[in-house]
């Protein structure tokens, strides 16, 4: 998918989104909110946000209509209209995204991201968007385990998660690396959790609950919460817009806009699935 070269138009509520063969870019056209209104006026500069696009329920590009979609767009759309600024969603695949944003590649990176102590080394982060907990996703009925901890004890056990991500981070925590396989995407991990090939997969919980809600027959979120971080959006270390964002997600947070956006993609309502995205 992300090495396809595609010309896709993308008609949005807010604007006209162009997937360019070159580097799957995808702009609204034209400039967000009004310098009137603007919590802070970026003068309708282009903010470059790096996106996987295959990341329910942050990111995705819906198999039936070609509309990009997620938490990360729905919340970008907001955050320049409070700031007088375009945002550019660029995909860019999850592995060496944090990297590419040190570099410079994107003025924003999505997706997701965990606060780490780690990662604040190469980046800057904004303030936390919502809290998350990682989870043990496993097959229906599973009565082997219920803990990570019940898995650290079996040495038969072994458990899955996305390469390169804080959930490997924790497996590796607890479990040396030839019982941790560690696939390019989640999707991957639970393909192979429902084939039996591995016994449980690592994630967080706002991801396992769309997996549950599509695969309710097949898979489901069990034990206490391994970890509890916060996600946020990463820049380049000295970024001039971690401040400005901060204030818009700051007022999102003041007005309530920021609490029925999580609702929207984190709650029960939101049905998306996998097999609903290219």
């Amino acid at each position: 998918m992300k090495n396809s070269k595609v010309v896709l138009a993308i008609v949005l509520a807010l604007g006209v989104l162009v997937l360019s063969a070159c580097g799957g870019t995808k702009q609204t056209e034209g400039c967000l909110g009004t310098a009137k209104d603007a919590v802070v006026d970026l003068k309708c500069r282009e903010v470059k946000i790096a996106v996987e696009n295959a990341y329910l329920p942050f990111n995705y590009i819906s198999a039936d209509t070609g509309e990009a979609g997620g938490w990360d767009y729905d919340a970008w759309n907001d955050i320049c209209t409070r700031l007088h600024c375009t945002p550019v969603f660029v995909e860019s695949a999850w592995d060496g995204m944090i990297q590419a944003v040190s570099d410079g590649q994107y003025d924003v990176g999505a997706d997701g991201v965990t606060k780490t102590e780690e990662r604040a080394k190469s980046v800057d982060f904004s303030i936390g968007y919502v809290q998350i907990e990682q989870r043990l996703l496993v097959r229906k009925g599973e009565n082997r385990f219920s803990t990570i901890e019940d898995i650290v004890a079996n040495p038969d056990l072994k458990l899955g998660t996305q390469a390169s991500t804080t959930n490997y981070e924790t497996a590796a925590e607890y479990l040396p690396e030839d019982r941790i396989s560690a696939f390019e995407t989640f999707p991957f991990a639970v393909q192979a959790l429902v084939a039996g090939d591995i016994d449980a997969v690592i994630l967080d919980n706002t991801i396992g609950m769309g997996y549950q809600g599509v695969n309710a027959d097949q898979v489901e979120l069990v034990g206490p919460a391994i970890t509890s971080q916060e996600l946020a959006f990463i820049y380049p270390k000295g970024s001039d817009l971690r401040e400005p964002v901060d204030k818009a997600l700051q007022s999102m947070i003041d007005d309530g806009t920021l609490a029925a956006l999580n609702q929207k993609f984190f709650g029960p309502d939101f049905v998306l699935t996998y097999d609903d995205i290219q």
